[in-house]
């Protein structure tokens, strides 16, 4: 844990941010605080916070449109608060990039751990990045461990949360074998699944897209029938030029 992580706490409730916010910073956190968008927004430009809890529910553009509209932008943390903690809103969440989720009601120091948890994911060097910067490459594309964005053929850059850049390195680094949720989500977690969830289908969903797979016969990131997914071809590991 980084003792000077800032993190910004973006809810419409007043009490929930007084109490996230005195109970980060007891534990070694700066925290903001904003009531909507256009605060948070504000804040993202002034103050530069390592991960943004952001509430679904919020006045004007809710947790959903500023999520999307951030991670269109940037690759900054997200961990998503949902009212309900409907499979629904946590789907939806995924899909606009974030990198984890938190049902209401919650304990705090659940939430401690999931920020602390999502923090040292996003800080972690790439593995043999310490000496030299290094790039995968496969199937004609260049994911850049460095700068963490995935290059298309056509050398475009394309953006990739957090979450969706720690699944493709380790679907990477286990090339032609097949992983099943449990150890997807455990390899880019650090936890493991419930019977009920779906975030690694989620994030191989979006990854997919961003790969230019057809869903129905992807040739990159193949389903394997009662056994999970695997990537399939020769993966080249390359010090960037």
């Amino acid at each position: 844990m980084e003792p000077t992580s800032t993190i910004l706490i973006v809810d419409d409730d007043r009490d929930i941010r007084t109490l996230l916010a005195d109970y980060l910073e007891s534990n070694s956190y700066r925290a903001l605080c904003a009531a909507d968008g256009l605060a948070m927004w504000k804040m993202l430009d002034e103050a530069k916070p390592d991960l943004v809890v952001l509430d679904l529910n919020l006045p004007g553009d809710d947790g959903l449109t500023l999520c999307r509209k951030l991670r269109s932008q940037s690759t900054l943390p997200v961990i998503m608060l949902t009212a309900r903690g409907e499979p629904l809103d946590r789907i939806l969440g995924l899909e606009m990039g974030a990198d984890d989720y938190l049902p209401k009601p919650f304990e705090p120091r659940e939430l401690l751990a999931r920020i602390r948890s999502v923090l040292r994911r996003s800080n972690a060097m790439p593995s043999g990045a310490a000496d030299k910067a290094q790039q995968m490459r496969f199937s004609n594309w260049t994911l850049d461990l460095t700068a963490r964005h995935l290059l298309n053929p056509d050398g475009i850059v394309i953006m990739l949360s957090g979450a969706e850049f720690r699944l493709l390195k380790v679907f990477l680094e286990h090339p032609n074998r097949v992983l099943n949720r449990d150890q997807l989500l455990n390899l880019t977690q650090g936890r493991d699944a419930d019977p009920f969830d779906r975030s690694i289908d989620i994030q191989i969903s979006r990854l997919r897209q961003k790969l230019g797979e057809d869903a129905r016969v992807p040739q990159i990131i193949k389903t394997v029938r009662n056994g999970g997914y695997v990537l399939a071809g020769q993966v080249t590991v390359e010090p960037l030029p």
